[in-house]
């Protein structure tokens, strides 16, 4: 019986390099593109004489596996892989034989991503189509993906997938621990909030286990953020201290890894997370602006390097855009509590201002729950200048482009558009793909606008929920581009 799970995308809206910090917070969007992970048996019988083997020499038989890669290996699917199986030989003490009997069936491991991972300028322009959301909805689902040629030059250099920013990796990493710990029967992702097998929620089992995976795979500790959001769905983040994971780092080398993952399963995570996601009738948008990605880990390298260099000055700037994240964040809860609580004047003041500029929504402040309602919307707006202005001035300061000059023209005409209420460059920045929020159905309008300054707009929403089990396969029948294959056996 096959299994299949999937793990959510994220666009961090805030947060970005405070994030790193405890107790800084971020708030954090997971989408609807979602990495898939399909795990079923290679073999559906067992054969008998097997057993003498399993017996013998499957103990700890994680460490036997053989793993059949691709043309190149994937350290997030390994380490994915060899932690999932960790967990399930420490979780199956009392029943180690049903356990056996699975990995003498193989396993057959298929991964998928959603194209909004991945750019797809190349192939759109090269069928001659429009740079819009109706030209990436005539790809085929999980389509073959165009390697980036200008990062193929020289003999050993691998050529590099476009990416936009939404964070694969962890998504996939997230994806398959969930499907193997499911499948290995450590979790029951049909109920993955009640008290499993390790005295704590299932969904805080997969956390743990993608995070060790995640991180180790990396070879360092990140704030955590992504796989956060790829297990839990949108949220308020404050990251967990970096020395949970430090046994992990060290132990690896030297212990089995089931009594790695027994440490790290007992370890303090004092990460935070809190329920958050966008106001009603708001919508998030994302834009490609077609300039090349950038390297996060030397952005926020330069930054760190930045940080030591003049102490003081970073404090002071931090200290500033965290008042300015939270202030964003107020304003934005605000405006779910007026939604809730005055819904018919909430929803007339929305379909208003989603036609009009954002310098003319105060023409629509007639009654005194109208007004609030703008106020908090201005405010928002106000906001999110701030976070902008403040993150140029670091990323000038270490000297590294946060908010490229092209995308500062971009996102300025973007929140001067009709309907528009923030705009931003997400996480650690530079040229990867804008966010935008928008009012209503004002969304047509901005990809229009987007499509004549050669953005193309992505097929990405905002979809609160993390982790999940699925009730089949994602892909259409005939359809296999795309999809990477893991056989253990």
């Amino acid at each position: 019986m096959a299994v299949v799970a999937s793990a959510p995308g994220k666009v961090l809206m805030t947060g970005g390099y405070l994030i790193l910090e405890r107790p800084n917070t971020g708030l954090v969007l997971s989408t609807n593109a979602r990495f898939y992970a399909i795990v079923k048996p290679i073999n559906e019988e067992v054969k008998a004489e097997s057993w003498a083997w399993v017996m013998e020499k499957l103990t700890p038989f994680f460490f036997l596996l053989k793993k059949n890669f691709s043309d190149s290996r994937n350290p997030f699917v390994e380490h994915a892989i060899q932690y999932a199986i960790a967990a399930a030989h420490l979780a199956s003490d009392k029943d180690k034989e049903a356990l056996h009997k699975l990995f003498l069936q193989g396993l057959d491991i298929t991964i998928l991503g959603s194209n909004d991972f991945y750019s797809y300028r190349n192939q759109i322009e090269s069928l001659g189509l429009p740079l819009t959301p109706e030209s990436l909805s005539t790809l085929a689902p999980f389509a073959s993906i165009t390697f980036n040629a200008a990062e193929s030059n020289g003999a050993n250099c691998k050529p590099e997938v476009a990416k936009t920013g939404l964070g694969s990796s962890a998504a996939m990493t997230t994806a398959v621990v969930a499907a193997l710990l499911h499948y290995l029967g450590v979790v029951d992702l049909s109920d993955p909030c009640k008290e499993g097998k390790f005295g704590c929620s299932d969904l805080d089992v997969i956390h743990m286990i993608s995070q060790t995976s995640h991180c180790l795979a990396q070879g360092k500790v990140g704030s955590g953020f992504d796989v956060s959001c790829a297990v839990y769905g949108s949220q308020r983040y404050v990251r967990f201290s970096p020395e949970v994971l430090s046994f992990a780092q060290v132990a690896v080398k030297g212990l089995p890894l089931h009594e790695v993952i027994g440490g790290i399963l007992k370890g303090k995570w004092d990460h935070e997370r809190t329920e958050f996601s966008l106001p009603p009738l708001m919508n998030l948008f994302l834009g490609e602006p077609g300039s090349g990605g950038s390297s996060t880990p030397s952005m926020v390298g330069a930054v760190k390097k930045w940080q030591m260099s003049d102490p003081e000055k970073a404090r002071e700037n931090w200290q500033k855009l965290s008042d300015a994240n939270l202030e964003l964040e107020t304003k934005l809860n605000i405006l779910s509590k007026l939604a809730k609580d005055h819904w018919d004047v909430y929803l007339g003041v929305i379909k208003s201002c989603s036609v009009l500029t954002s310098d003319k929504w105060v023409l629509h402040a007639t009654e005194p729950i109208n007004e609030a309602i703008i106020t908090e919307l201005l405010g928002a707006r106000e906001a999110m200048v701030r976070i902008r202005i403040l993150m140029r001035q670091m990323g000038e300061a270490a000297s590294v482009p946060i908010e490229p000059e092209s995308q500062t023209q971009l996102l300025d005409s973007t929140m001067n558009a009709e309907g528009v209420l923030l705009a931003g460059v997400p996480g650690a920045g530079g040229f990867d793909a804008i966010f935008a929020i928008t009012l209503g159905d004002s969304g047509s309008t901005l990809t229009q606008a987007w499509s004549s300054h050669n953005v193309l707009a992505l097929l990405v929403k905002e979809d609160p929920h993390g982790v999940c089990l699925e009730s089949g396969d994602p892909r259409t029948t005939g359809i296999t581009s795309g999809v990477s294959s893991v056989h253990l056996e």
